[in-house]
């Protein structure tokens, strides 16, 4: 990367920002809907166990996981779609810097609007699950590195579905299968460290596949993209 390239990467990037703010702001009820609905996931998982504290306690890891995942995956669709429908994605292409920065960009907004306010949130809604003390800083590492991990999968499918009507449920049927070994490595750490086994062997593997999919994932959303709107 060049100096003169640098300005204009970090100012699309800026632009990009400072949009994305603007309009979620606007539609700041819509912004609830991920964090609303992973407490409604917690709270349904508690009053179906009878709010028993040992049986809550066994499943609460899973449960956040399993919260966290739904909630993500239910504005998945809306990621590139209204970029789409009002002629966004278009001007990205034709911006001067790389479609795969501007995806990146959206991912990282992604994940900073439904993943991390749930991040934040994680020990209260561990505490409404009897989640052991000693296993929130397992939970904590764990998501930090599989969340965004989850936002890049995603964004590669909805990119994927970018040029299709009403593909809200094609979307849900491809991302769920491959979210389902961020899933396993995620709250597999926590039931490790349970067992009072080591969990970093599981992190590690979250760890890699992020460092991964931070350098792929939005190449190939890009070229995802370019197909879509060809």
């Amino acid at each position: 990367m060049t100096a003169s390239t640098s300005p204009s990467l970090a100012g699309a990037a800026r632009a990009l920002f400072v949009r994305d703010l603007r309009l979620l702001w606007r539609r700041r009820g819509d912004a609830l809907q991920p964090a609303l609905f992973a407490l409604l996931v917690v709270v349904l998982f508690a009053l179906a166990l009878g709010g028993e504290k040992t049986a809550l306690s066994k499943v609460a890891a899973a449960v956040l996981w399993l919260a966290v995942l739904l909630a993500g995956l239910l504005s998945l669709d809306t990621l590139f779609r209204g970029d789409a429908e009002d002629g966004s994605l278009e001007q990205w292409m034709l911006a001067p810097v790389p479609l795969a920065w501007l995806v990146g960009v959206r991912t990282f907004m992604h994940w900073a609007t439904t993943a991390l306010p749930l991040l934040i949130a994680a020990p209260f809604l561990g505490e409404l699950l009897y989640l052991p003390r000693d296993q929130l800083g397992v939970l904590m590492m764990s998501l930090a590195l599989g969340t965004p991990l989850l936002s890049l999968i995603g964004a590669v499918v909805a990119a994927l579905t970018v040029g299709m009507r009403r593909s809200g449920i094609l979307v849900a049927l491809l991302a769920l299968p491959l979210y389902v070994p961020v899933l396993v490595f995620g709250a597999g750490s926590v039931a490790a460290s349970a067992q009072g086994l080591d969990p970093i062997g599981a992190l590690l593997l979250l760890g890699a596949g992020l460092a991964v999919a931070l350098v792929l994932a939005p190449l190939a959303a890009a070229a995802a993209i370019r197909i879509a709107l060809s």
